[in-house]
């Protein structure tokens, strides 16, 4: 098989933290000599590409800003495209408001005057945020959106609590589901991928760290999969899950496997 693309994760694939993971460029050399165009996936919502890019490069990575696609991305576009016109509550980062104050969104700190919710990874949140949250979904009928469903990053002293997490804690006090959950494996997020990249599925590679995101993306998009085990999921968790990745490298550097 002869791939003309591929969808690369970040955290847990490339760097940890800001260092590199052994033997990750090794595999991007691999991937460049075979003449596959790349595109760097994460379900991080708090980073711009052109930060990612300044990150990837601090791990020692010559990556283009347009190489890049975020969770924050995918939901400045989602919410541009299906909720321009509402009134944002976010609990989230500052960096994910400036987003999408910057997008022209409005985003609102009361909570009374909420017409969307926006849930993501908020490092400062607590009890009265959550409350604050609960306020703004007192209607049932004010959307609730994710920005991605990470329960865990991978950092370098060890994995840290991600938007998962403050989704599943608001969505408890609520009591309903978000109405979307964006970021990698979301339909709004494959479709950036598709666009961005400009390869068929069929031609396409993808290589991640997580069964239910990375390796679900290429499932349901019919891409080739590919998961390392430099990161969150292990093989207990392959054993378990209901996605099964085409290949499980021990980490990029094996991708040659693939490639042949």
């Amino acid at each position: 098989m002869t791939y003309r693309g591929v969808v690369l994760d970040v955290d847990g694939t490339v760097v940890r933290g800001d260092e590199p993971i052994p033997g990750a460029a090794e595999g991007l050399d691999r991937l460049a000599a075979a003449g596959c165009r790349r595109l760097f996936v994460s379900n991080n919502p708090t980073k711009r590409p052109p930060a990612y890019a300044e990150r990837l490069g601090r791990a020692g990575f010559d990556v283009d800003a347009d190489e890049i696609v975020t969770a924050g991305t995918v939901t400045t576009t989602y919410l541009t495209d299906r909720h321009a016109d509402d009134a944002l509550f976010v609990v989230g980062e500052p960096a994910l408001v400036e987003q999408l104050t910057d997008a022209g969104l409005t985003v609102v700190d009361e909570a009374s005057r909420a017409e969307t919710v926006v849930l993501s990874i908020d490092r400062s949140f607590d009890y009265d945020r959550l409350c604050a949250a609960l306020r703004a979904c007192e209607d049932d009928d004010v959307p609730l959106v994710g920005t991605d469903p990470d329960m865990l990053i991978p950092a370098a002293g060890g994995d840290l609590p991600g938007s998962g997490a403050i989704i599943n804690a608001v969505a408890g006090v609520v009591g309903r589901e978000p109405d979307v959950v964006l970021g990698k494996p979301s339909e709004p997020a494959l479709r950036i991928v598709r666009d961005s990249l400009g390869v068929s599925p069929s031609s396409c590679l993808v290589v991640g760290d997580r069964l239910d995101t990375d390796i679900a993306l290429g499932e349901r998009a019919g891409m080739t999969t590919a998961l390392v085990r430099t990161g969150v999921s292990d093989d207990d968790d392959i054993a378990e899950s209901d996605v099964s990745p085409d290949y499980v490298l021990d980490s990029l550097a094996d991708v040659d496997r693939i490639l042949g």
